[in-house]
């Protein structure tokens, strides 16, 4: 019965994390709703403020609490706008019976936007409008919860079962606390380019630091991928190459060959054959106590850890429990490990693609569409599957890029394979302004256009 139940919850869990896309067509989904989105959100903050268990858009006063009652702090970021993560916590609390009581032992917070956002301490992967940290009352993170690998799915990545484990972990840490402080120090990452969100150059005219209730509070909200955004702008707008630790952040963990077991506590599931896990030697069923000295209590903390390491590569020590017994394996990272990792799917490709592909979107063309055309394997052949319409986004369009064209050559380079590829060179090599000479197969015929690259 505990098993239908948990697997009954992580449906449920999925199913409303799938829906938890920030793109334009979710947005306009909902307005067409009966109830404009203002409204929802106004109603939310009324019935959870009403409640009284969550503390709503808040974490100073989390802090406050947990200082005088010397719980854990945990707090749930997700996206304001984003309406089905509101039946997300509603999920959590109301009919999960292995969660609420594990909440209870928790400050809980749910913070709604990002705006005025402490980005020293709460650091994450922006492309998510979900995402948990479990703290202590003077800043020290016990870990994180929350990862994602696809533009709507979230099957493999989360599960209600691992988010108990994680939670039951945080406390058993806080238990322990301080003696462990130290373990823990590397869970805090180095100070960000801004303190807040709204300090960004790209955000501060458009936004403050609380949202305006007095107004269009959903247009006052700063969503989590826009720190994301304005962190990539403020690069390019230098005319700086976009760091390689920014276009990769937070490598999920199969971009290394290591498969985790999202209903477990960093629990290896498989071992991709060849890859740096397998030649680090880790194997199915290895529960990981700890990565680069931190404990681990999810595969969000695993991945924090990928992210802290430099793209020029490191090594990696993990300790790991393997039947019942300890095991030190080295995971040896090589320069350009990050970019094994694909970006397609994530929100920041939307401003990448107007960066560096002028809206187009591209697929690999398959074999018998290579075979057609003539273009040997393992050489670029990208499919045109969509030519953006309007604005920055229809660039490609203005420079005669159509539906069907295969490209096949950019500025002489055969190497750039994946839509990923593509993106990655025109915002690492080329600056705002230039343009890249693109050939391009069309009805049998090659053809030679000029793609803009642009801020």
């Amino acid at each position: 019965m505990k098993s239908v139940m948990a697997a009954t919850t992580t449906r449920a869990l999925l199913a409303i994390l799938v829906m938890s896309s920030f793109f334009d067509s979710a947005f306009d989904s909902a307005v067409a709703q009966t109830k404009s989105r203002e409204q929802k959100v106004r109603e939310d903050k009324a019935r959870v403020t009403a409640e009284g268990f969550w503390i709503y858009n808040d974490i100073p006063a989390a802090f406050q609490q947990a200082k005088q009652n010397g719980k854990p702090i945990l707090v749930v970021l997700r996206c304001l706008p984003c309406e089905e993560c509101v039946k997300l916590d509603d999920e959590l609390v109301d009919q999960d019976p292995v969660i609420r009581p594990l909440l209870e032992k928790f400050v809980c917070v749910r913070q709604v936007s990002t705006n005025g956002l402490d980005l020293p301490l709460f650091q994450y992967d922006t492309d998510q409008s979900f995402a948990v940290f479990m703290l202590n009352a003077d800043r020290t993170i016990y870990g994180r919860f929350g990862t994602r690998s696809h533009r709507t799915e979230w099957i493999g990545d989360v599960s209600l079962p691992g988010l108990a484990e994680a939670l039951q972990g945080a406390l058993d840490l806080h238990s322990a606390y301080p003696a462990n402080k130290q373990s823990l120090a590397g869970k805090t990452g180095p100070a960000p380019l801004f303190a807040s969100p709204e300090k960004f150059p790209s955000l501060k005219d458009k936004f403050t630091d609380s949202l305006n209730y007095k107004g269009d509070v959903v247009k006052s909200c700063i969503h989590c991928h826009q720190i994301g955004d304005a962190e990539r702008d403020h690069h390019r707008s230098a005319g700086k190459p976009i760091p390689e630790t920014v276009l990769f952040p937070y490598p999920h963990p199969k971009s290394i060959g290591l498969i985790l077991d999202p209903s477990k506590k960093a629990t290896v599931r498989d071992v991709k054959s060849g890859s740096l896990a397998a030649v680090a030697g880790l194997q199915p069923g290895d529960s990981m106590i700890t990565l680069d000295g931190q404990p681990m209590l999810s595969m969000a903390d695993v991945q924090w850890v990928l992210h802290s390491v430099p793209a020029a590569g490191g090594t990696l020590e993990a300790v790991v429990d393997r039947g019942g017994q300890k095991q030190t394996v080295s995971l040896n990272l090589p320069d350009g490990w990050r970019k094994a990792g694909d970006i397609s799917w994530r929100v920041s490709s939307w401003g990448l693609r107007r960066m560096a592909t002028g809206g187009l979107r591209l697929e690999p063309l398959d074999q018998s569409g290579r075979q057609g055309l003539g273009v040997a394997e393992n050489t670029m052949a990208l499919r045109v599957t969509h030519v953006g319409q309007y604005g920055p986004h229809a660039a490609a369009k203005k420079a005669g890029f159509k539906v069907d064209d295969v490209i096949v050559s950019v500025d002489g380079r055969t190497d750039l394979q994946t839509e990923t590829d593509l993106m990655v060179y025109g915002v690492t090599e080329k600056t705002a302004g230039q343009s890249a000479k693109v050939v391009v197969v069309r009805d049998g015929a090659k053809k030679t256009l000029a793609l803009p690259m642009q801020n």
